[in-house]
């Protein structure tokens, strides 16, 4: 009888394959190792550093700060700024990807203002601030201009880049291309055979946008406009490059308490921030949820 053969050393074993470790997980490691080092870390020391004492002891001392007429004050202006910039984002954003997508443009249009719009929603920071400057500021170019050839001298006329509407203007320079990138995909949802029906069953263009294509797209709407508010909201260096410490609200005042003046509370600071936190987070929840329900219409 011939004996059996003998299995293999331990130490050469191999492993069945599926008891190893997926290779395609390797490929979302630094997407994961990014966003612990920089948003879930980051996150958590502000929360954890908003309940904490000078001592190191809890306290709700830190958010109850907040309470103040100043601090009341800067978030009722960001909230404006951001429901503004917004409002106005969402209504132009939307218009250009309906003239893109559903409207008589040329398709060759419809490229470049995606790419453009890709480019601009990023594009934030002291670099847009000196481009509004240069442009609208004291002496900006179309404010000499203005001046020049029209005598239209738009600081006599109440504008100024450095007050709300200016820094309204300001966001709509990434808000704008954030609402095209955003809405376009669910005005490409919008299936052709619900327009050939309505027209079929006596529907007129309004009727059809007021009663078959507006309330499918209402809730990818305002959810791009929540996530639109959310990102106007925790803008903070185009803020400050821009306004200084001319314009009272929340990311100023935050950046002012932490940069490590004597006047500075660094923990005020950190429940500055974390109330910044609960408002974008619930902003962006809104769009989480409202984006979900829009697909499922659109499926």
């Amino acid at each position: 009888m011939t004996p059996l053969p003998s299995p293999p050393p331990a130490a050469i074993r191999r492993v069945p394959f599926k008891d190893r470790l997926p290779l395609h997980w390797l490929g979302i490691a630094p997407f994961l190792v990014f966003v612990t080092l920089f948003l879930i870390l980051p996150t958590m020391y502000i929360v954890v550093g908003a309940f904490r004492s000078v001592d190191g002891g809890f306290t709700f001392d830190n958010v109850i700060g907040l309470n103040t007429a100043s601090i009341r004050s800067a978030y009722w202006i960001s909230i404006k700024i951001s429901l503004a910039s917004a409002s106005l984002g969402c209504l132009i954003g939307f218009c250009m990807a309906a003239a893109i997508t559903l409207g008589g443009l040329p398709k060759f249009v419809r490229g470049p203002l995606l790419t453009f719009s890709g480019v601009a929603s990023n594009f934030a920071g002291v670099p847009l601030a000196f481009a509004f400057l240069a442009t609208l500021g004291p002496i900006g170019l179309v404010t000499v201009f203005l001046k020049t050839n029209f005598g239209l001298d738009l600081r006599m006329m109440g504008f100024n880049i450095l007050s709300f509407w200016g820094l309204t203007i300001t966001y709509l320079f990434f808000q704008i291309p954030l609402m095209i990138l955003i809405i376009t995909p669910a005005l490409d949802g919008l299936k052709r055979e619900w327009r050939e029906a309505s027209e079929i069953l006596g529907a007129t263009g309004p009727q059809y946008w007021r009663m078959v294509a507006f309330p499918i797209l209402f809730p990818a709407i305002l959810g791009t406009m929540a996530l639109l508010f959310a990102n106007s909201f925790g803008a903070v260096a185009t803020a400050i490059a821009l306004t200084g410490s001319s314009l009272n609200i929340v990311p100023i005042l935050l950046f002012a308490q932490i940069r490590g003046d004597v006047l500075g509370d660094p923990h005020l600071g950190y429940a500055l921030a974390f109330g910044m936190i609960v408002v974008t987070g619930v902003a962006n929840t809104i769009y989480i949820v409202l984006r979900a329900r829009s697909e499922r219409w659109q499926k």
